[in-house]
């Protein structure tokens, strides 16, 4: 029987347009060292590594006459050189420059007719830095058949680790038209189970072609009769084809201090900074904000729970709402009323600590990132403004053959109408921001990393303000101690 797409993954192929691919990325910036890394030791990296995640030498072979799910084939003509890419910035290059660079590559879809993914080492940053852009399809990272190949990339010492995997791979010849028309009704007739998914899949289908219809004949329609796109607030817009990328990186330390000052989670001050930055950003925009008091965030989170579906992480995935507030002022106020909102998450036993996540083997992060916004593809019905996640990652140096990761960011897709959506890595001390924007609906994307930083330095002055003080004489020995311990 062929490893056939199951529903969710036929749903996330549907909803694919040339406004909305669906494939997340992750950018980092490397120093190389003394490794002398270049292009060839990442293709010889990666040739090292595939093999634990087999997956990446596979392409989808459809099925005539809708018979059966798309399946999962070995790509005969499989060439590791088309995948892994080479570019170049102007010397010396700035992080401007990269992120445009991101957001061009970032706007492409991927080709379905080859593994769906590519890897490009782009050199020239200042400081003789390099950056790895991986781009992955969401239907090839589902955490339970495979991870991101950025997980298997990376190890904790500038020693190339010797993995043990014997690799002798040799393709699969696939099956011609006929041969895997037969097949599908075979696989139809065995299993019950591969029938139901395939009537489900073609009427999903079906169902969404008409509703895309549908939504194009109104819009001619208003066009026609002079109504132009009625849209219910500034983080719901009509995308185009093009993305813009912001990275804002921070350090982990300030988000500490305000956690030991206010109390809640890292997590909890992560979403307030970006409350608090949303805030700021919609307030220097000339258009209303249409009575907006608070930003709906899908935010996707790990749990242990036997009855969502298993990953090989070692934990489940599932999203929760919570609303931004983003007409409150107060730092401090917009802080625990996020964190009152995740406190039933915390409370119902369920959540995964921070600690157990970051130390994860590999860079996990980059799956954790895939598998959150397959979930929040999957949960669009729910009604969200935006998508965020915020993944903990190892706070210690990680290598790519030598050279040592300097900053990582997420690239997230963009849902249908959504033109924001945001992740966010710790790592190493450091917190990065990954800001994904639609170019035309949110020119000044910029000016929301701007205001990310300003609203993380509201909270700081705040934790600062309600330090106590130090009595003066003897106690003030004691009181900087005190200040000095490292928080739990």
């Amino acid at each position: 029987m062929s490893e056939r797409l199951r529903p969710r993954d036929l749903a996330i192929l549907a909803a694919e347009s040339p406004t909305t691919p669906m494939h997340n990325a992750t950018v980092e910036v490397f120093d190389p060292g003394e490794s002398g890394f270049d292009h060839d030791r990442l293709v010889e990296l990666i040739a090292d590594r595939i093999a634990f995640v087999p997956r990446y030498r596979q392409r989808l072979q459809t099925v005539p006459g809708r018979l059966a799910n798309p399946a999962w084939v070995d790509d005969e003509n499989f060439d590791l050189g088309y995948h892994v890419r080479r570019s170049a910035l102007p010397r010396p290059g700035t992080m401007d420059q990269l992120r445009e660079l991101v957001a061009r590559i970032a706007s492409r879809p991927l080709d379905r007719s080859r593994p769906l993914w590519e890897c490009y080492f782009v050199e020239g940053l200042a400081g003789g830095r390099f950056a790895l852009l991986a781009k992955s399809h969401q239907i090839l990272v589902d955490g339970r058949e495979t991870v991101d190949i950025g997980q298997v990339l990376l190890d904790t010492s500038p020693d190339r680790s010797a993995l043990g995997h014997d690799d002798a791979w040799q393709p699969r010849r696939a099956a011609g038209p006929v041969a895997t028309a037969v097949t599908a009704v075979t696989d139809t007739l065995e299993s019950p189970r591969t029938l139901w998914s395939t009537t489900r899949a073609n009427a999903e289908s079906l169902g969404r072609q008409a509703s895309a219809t549908g939504a194009r004949v109104t819009e001619v329609a208003s066009a026609l009769a002079g109504r132009g796109p009625v849209h219910s607030t500034p983080v719901h817009r009509k995308l185009s084809q093009q993305r813009r990328f912001v990275t804002v990186r921070t350090e982990l330390s300030d988000y500490r201090a305000v956690r030991e000052a206010h109390g809640g989670t890292v997590n909890d001050v992560i979403l307030a900074t970006l409350a608090g930055g949303l805030r700021g950003w919609l307030m220097t925009r000339a258009e209303s904000m249409s009575g907006l008091r608070a930003i709906k965030a899908f935010v996707p989170m790990s749990v242990i729970d036997d009855e969502l579906e298993a990953t090989s992480l070692g934990s489940q995935v599932t999203g929760h709402l919570v609303n931004l507030p983003i007409s409150e002022a107060s730092p401090v106020v917009r802080l625990h009323q996020v964190s009152y909102d995740l406190k039933a998450h915390r409370d119902n036993g369920r959540n995964v600590s921070a600690r157990r996540l970051s130390g994860i083997a590999g860079f996990a992060p980059t799956t954790f990132h895939a598998l959150g916004s397959r979930l929040a593809a999957a949960e669009l019905r729910r009604g969200f403004h935006m998508s965020i996640t915020n993944v903990p990652g190892p706070q210690f140096p990680l290598y790519a053959d030598g050279a040592r990761m300097l900053e990582t960011y997420p690239v997230h897709p963009l849902l249908p109408d959504h033109p924001l959506a945001i992740g966010v890595t710790s790592y190493d001390g450091g917190v990065f921001y990954g800001i994904t924007a639609d170019r035309d609906a949110v020119p000044d994307a910029d000016v929301l990393g701007q205001c990310v930083l300003e609203a993380l330095e509201e909270l700081k002055d705040s934790a600062a303000d309600s330090r106590p003080r130090a009595p003066r004489g003897r106690g003030a020995t004691s009181t900087r101690t005190t200040e000095g311990k490292e928080p739990t």
